[in-house]
């Protein structure tokens, strides 16, 4: 009984392969000879307008010659996808190499490929342990996903996201970046959400961000793909529980991804999730405030003040902690030496603080400033005003002085390029004016 019932099932399998041949070469058949037909007419059409434009130079070579390249192009394509779909794993490698080549022509060749089931093929490579077989996918699926909402589409659909590696330390640095730029390239997708809670986008982002011998380059695209994750209120979540915060907070401090690690925290911190991980965070707000005096990087300066904002807002703890961190001083400096926009946000942030003695916050008012009758007297001794006075005007005088420096800098170097200007014109004017 059993030989009898496993001889139909076995025949049935052969059968399902031998129909699923005929149907792929079918359609490779008439997707190939639609395109040359559409070339053919697309060559008359061209050599009519040479004849009419009188320009009988070399037409017959002109027109006999194109269709052998054509005809040869898409003989390597049907031999490419035969050999991705039907061919061994060396040959899978080989067919994705030339997929790659072929898909950065136009945007036709990379929809005819996906009609060709080419990206189901593609993604199932992305899983294999040999590197060359991942290297090859994955390069050929950055191609194809270029400027083709449908073809990102079927990548997801196909669940590229969840076969992504575990171990991102095995991975060489043309692989790690490769699958960066590849997950870049999903994360615009609006219309479809990506299992991002589910999947190992998240965790491949967070291990390649946090790892010592990723290189720079590959950390600025992954701050790219989590910027575009933090667009969408429903991944706020699994990026708060993926210790998102923690990985961006460290990369903050970092020059060249501070800018981008600081545009995704603001993002992060209007959630109720994403503010709380930060003000659970040992470096906030330190961190922040030093990142204030980066007067190199006004673009982190304003992220950095928006971010304080929303923490402060509402929160006495954040701002005790704020003022034990030496906030005040540093916005003093900021509102005079910011951009127009930190300067405003500083200008807020010193309201909040100013004169902390008569100010009374309610739990679900923000700060609001209490009033001080005169029977009450003044809550703040005249010592204390007269140093905050001096304070100010030293942070005044600090100022001015840094001003002058920068300008009696630059006046100098414009007079050494007028001095040598001047020389130079002496020099020629003199050696013009000589007879001998």
């Amino acid at each position: 009984m059993s030989s009898s019932r496993t001889q139909p099932s076995s025949s049935y399998s052969v059968w399902q392969i031998q129909y699923m041949k005929l149907h792929f070469f079918t359609k490779i058949r008439s997707l190939l000879n639609s395109k040359a037909s559409s070339r053919k007419r697309n060559l008359q059409e061209k050599s009519r307008t040479q004849q009419d434009s009188d320009k009988v130079a070399a037409i017959p070579e002109a027109v006999s010659k194109p269709p052998e390249d054509h005809e040869n192009e898409e003989v390597v394509m049907q031999r490419t996808v035969k050999k991705l779909h039907f061919g061994s794993w060396e040959e899978k490698e080989k067919a994705a190499i030339e997929i790659e080549k072929l898909s950065k022509e136009d945007k036709k060749t990379r929809k005819l490929m996906a009609e060709l089931g080419v990206l189901q093929v593609l993604v199932s490579m992305v899983a294999s342990d040999v590197a060359g077989h991942q290297r090859a996918a994955v390069k050929a699926l950055i191609q194809l996903s270029h400027g083709t909402y449908t073809n990102k589409a079927l990548m997801v659909n196909a669940g590229i996201c969840s076969k992504l590696p575990k171990n991102v330390e095995v991975l060489d640095q043309s692989t790690r970046h490769g699958f960066a730029e590849l997950l870049l390239s999903l994360s615009s997708l609006t219309n479809i959400q990506l299992p991002v809670a589910s999947s190992q986008i998240l965790p491949f982002l967070m291990d390649t961000m946090n790892s010592d011998s990723t290189e720079m380059k590959t950390k600025e695209i992954c701050l790219a793909t989590i910027n575009n994750l933090c667009l969408v209120l429903e991944y706020a979540g699994p990026l708060v529980s993926n210790k998102a915060v923690q990985t961006l907070l460290s990369l903050m401090l970092v020059k060249d991804l501070s800018e981008k690690a600081l545009a995704s925290l603001g993002q992060l911190v209007v959630t109720q999730m994403g503010k709380k991980a930060m003000e659970d965070s040992l470096t906030v707000p330190k961190s922040l405030i030093e990142i204030l005096t980066w007067e190199d990087k006004p673009k982190c300066q304003e992220y950095s003040a928006y971010i304080l904002m929303v923490l402060a807002h509402q929160s006495w703890s954040q701002r005790e902690k704020m003022a034990k961190a030496g906030i005040v001083p540093v916005l003093l400096e900021v509102t005079l030496l910011g951009s127009p926009l930190v300067q405003k946000r500083a200008v807020k942030l010193l309201q909040w603080f100013k004169d902390e003695r008569n100010v009374r916050m309610g739990p679900h008012s923000g700060p609001q400033t209490g009033r001080v009758t005169s029977g009450m007297g003044s809550p703040m001794s005249p010592r204390s005003g007269e140093e905050g006075k001096k304070m100010m005007k030293n942070l005044v005088k600090q100022s001015l002085y840094k001003n002058m420096e920068m300008i009696t800098r630059r006046g100098n170097m414009d007079m050494e390029k007028e001095c040598c200007r001047l020389k130079s014109l002496i020099i020629s004017t003199s050696s013009k004016s000589l007879t001998y």
